[in-house]
Formats: C-alpha cells, structure tokens, sequence
C-alpha cells in the first residue's frame, strides 16, 4: 500500500493515533509504510546513509514517545513525520557543523535514487509544485531558503556568505516564505 490516497493518509492518521496510545502493531505497520518515504528525507539532507540511518532511528524513537501529540486537526500524519524527519535531520547537521565544511551545498544535485514507486510519485508531484514556487523567488533568495531550510543555515552564516546585512537576510526569507506560502495553498 502506498502512502498517496486520502484513503491513506487517513489510514496513517489512524495508525499514528494508535502508536500513541501503545499500541505496538500499529507503530510497526506505520513504520513500514513510512520508513522509506523518511529515510529518503534523511538521506537526501545528510548525505550520508550511516547518519541517515541513525536519524531514523531517533525519528521513529520520537514518533512512539511523542505520537499521542499528534493532532490531525493541524497537520496531517504524513506531514507531521516528514517534518519531525526534516527537524531531526537539521539538528544532526547543525551538531557537526565543526566538522563539515563552510560551502554552499547543491541541493538541485541531490537524488534519492531508493525512493518507491508510490513514494516518487508523490515526493515528485510535491516536488514540482515546490520547485515551482521557489522559481517565482529572486535567485538569492531562493538559495538562501534553500540553505537556511535544507542544510540548517542560521540566519547569521547565510548573512556571511552572502555579505549583506542580517536584517535583510530575515527580510529576504520571511518574505521568501510567505510568497512560498502564498503559491502553495490550494
């Protein structure tokens, strides 16, 4: 079963809504249909398949302790994993920071090359729709979302890199932000 449908999406709701009250069956069957679609997430912010790994592992950790706070009525399950992925994955980046290098990374060259077929699909019509909204943002603007939401970047090091005033910087993505908010309503 994909993760594609409303059908679906109202399954994992369900699932997750179970998790949270301890039910163990429930957590393993959500894990099975969203492990692949979370990892896939990991992976393409990390790039490495050992931390990747490692945060899914704290993700789905997170997910049976906190899985009782979930509220449909404010994301859906889906978006609520994704997010908690996302969130985990900056957190790992943000924690060897040290250690990787100061360069901009080149997030259109980054490629999930295991995502499943009912995950590409989805994960590619997102994807568009994304990829288009981020198009209607000036050049700067958009790498600089990019960097600040794929790999971590705080406002501070993206005002660095590009040499302009800290406070344009949080201008340029508050505004980014809400033009991206603006396209992708429905």
């Amino acid at each position: 079963m994909g993760v594609e449908s409303a059908v679906d999406h109202e399954y994992l709701a369900r699932l997750l809504s179970q998790a949270g009250r301890g039910d163990e069956k429930a957590f393993a069957e959500l894990y099975r249909l969203t492990s692949g679609k979370l990892f896939g997430v990991c992976l393409r912010m990390l790039r490495n398949r050992n931390e990747a790994d490692e945060v899914l592992q704290e993700i789905y950790t997170t997910v049976w302790n906190r899985a009782a706070s979930f509220d449909v009525a404010k994301a859906g399950a889906l978006t609520w994993l994704v997010t908690l992925s996302r969130n985990k994955s900056i957190d790992r980046l943000r924690q060897h920071r040290e250690e990787s290098s100061r360069e901009a990374t080149d997030f259109e060259g980054i490629v999930d090359e295991q995502a499943s077929p009912a995950d590409g699909a989805e994960v590619s019509q997102e994807h568009r729709r994304l990829q288009d909204c981020l198009d209607q943002l000036e050049p700067q603007q958009r790498k600089s979302v990019r960097e600040a939401f794929f790999s971590g970047a705080t406002y501070n090091e993206l005002a660095g890199r590009l040499n302009v005033p800290l406070g344009t910087m949080k201008s340029w993505i508050r505004r980014s932000l809400m033009q991206l908010r603006t396209c992708l309503e429905p």
